[in-house]
């Protein structure tokens, strides 16, 4: 059995069974799983953690499945990069990429709730598994839910990158593609969730769903040597992965894995989509819905469900948030690749261009040890950065040609 002892209203309070179902009945507030963090406390050690198999499930006893794990086996555990050649281009002096652009298996942050969710369907009953998703869950969901053999809608914008389409018709599930943008898919989806019996992932499983988020936090605080980041930058869609990397470092500390917590969290988001950051600045709790308009389609959530309880965290925190166009997402694309060998999609150029927005602006202390969340492939959105790459140097198949080149290169 798991130490999950049940779900609770993150407004009101109210306690529920451990059930598929994620709003509150008497207030409509989210429902967010609650733990026996004692038991845990009692029997998860750093030596446990270590003698594991290097996946996202080696935390397994906070995460809330009753069992054994029956999805993402191959995910999580990413690199923790120190970026020496990022840092010294940034002035800073200890920087580091949490990098999950590699290791899972759709090369996205994604897996993580992916895995956790189809568990937890599992358990439930489900054989149907669904979710809206602006590209990068379309392909988890896709792709796990095909090696679970669970049946598969999958609900996306239709004005998705054709490279993020064709990476989830792969694995052959029933795409939708909606006229509309993430929002009205979203709202179509509960409706469709509120009609058929389906485990939609980030719907009436997204309790249990969301928690496969804490994961990266978890294991940034194990690379890092059992310490929490003085500061971590974390890209804003909905907001959960923010709030979860926090919760997952305050559970650390609940349970003793760590001994101290003094990290600033910062909100990264692209302004054409800025939500959350701009009640972050605005020192207000009401999140605006905006119509999104930007290249960062991942981030592109103009009414984000856990948006407050983002601004909350970063509140709690001291953190901060910036907001960058287009151009600097591509900048920081081309940066992060070119400095540390790291192809992030537009998501990774907003959280770097947002952090040399909050470095510069004094609000990121350039000793502390930072870290940059890089959630997904650039292969996923080559498009961003078309156009904005220099071109080959065509030759013919001589050694004169070649050295013909190498003059025009060896003179730039």
């Amino acid at each position: 059995m798991g130490f999950v002892r049940g779900l609770k209203c993150r407004e009101c309070g109210r306690e529920y069974s451990v059930d598929p179902i994620y709003v509150c009945e008497f207030c409509f507030g989210p429902l967010e799983v609650v733990y026996d963090y004692e038991g845990i406390k009692g029997i998860l050690t750093r030596e446990k953690i270590v003698s594991r198999p290097q996946n996202l499930w080696r935390y397994k006893e906070l995460l809330p499945i009753d069992g054994e794990p029956t999805s993402g086996l191959h995910s999580g555990f990413t690199p923790l990069v120190r970026a020496d050649k990022l840092a010294a281009h940034l002035g800073m002096k200890r920087l580091y990429i949490k990098d999950d652009t590699v290791t899972h298996p759709t090369l996205s942050f994604k897996d993580r709730v992916v895995a956790v969710a189809l568990s937890k369907a599992r358990e439930f009953g489900f054989n149907t598994v669904a979710c809206a998703s602006t590209g990068n869950l379309a392909h988890s969901v896709s792709a796990h839910g095909a090696a679970g053999g669970f049946k598969r809608f999958i609900f996306i914008p239709a004005s998705l990158e054709k490279s993020k389409i064709i990476a989830s018709l792969v694995y052959e599930p029933n795409l939708i593609a909606v006229e509309g943008n993430y929002d009205e898919v979203n709202r179509l989806c509960s409706e469709v969730a509120n009609k058929y019996k389906w485990a939609f992932v980030n719907i009436n499983i997204r309790p249990f769903y969301a928690e496969g988020s804490k994961t990266q936090g978890y294991e940034i605080v194990e690379q890092l040597g059992w310490r929490a980041p003085d500061v971590v930058v974390v890209p804003c869609a909905s907001g959960s992965l923010l709030t979860k990397i926090w919760k997952s470092f305050k559970e650390m500390k609940e349970i003793s894995l760590i001994n101290d917590l003094n990290t600033k969290v910062f909100s990264a988001q692209a302004t054409g989509c800025s939500p959350i950051v701009a009640a972050i600045k605005e020192g207000v709790d009401v999140i605006r819905p905006v119509k999104p308009d930007t290249i960062a389609k991942s981030l592109a959530i103009g009414n984000p469900a856990d948006g407050y309880y983002a601004t909350q965290v970063v509140k709690e925190s001291g953190g901060y948030g910036a907001d960058v166009s287009d151009e600097e997402i591509i900048d920081a694309i081309k940066l992060l690749a070119r400095t540390e060998g790291i192809f992030g999609e537009t998501a990774g150029g907003v959280t770097l261009a947002s952090a040399i927005r909050l470095i510069e602006s004094g609000h990121i202390d350039r000793d502390a040890v930072t870290v940059l969340c890089i959630t997904g492939n650039g292969l996923k959105t080559k498009e961003a950065v078309e156009g904005h790459t220099g071109e080959p140097y065509h030759i013919n198949p001589n050694l004169k040609s070649f050295e013909e080149a190498l003059e025009k290169i060896n003179s730039k």
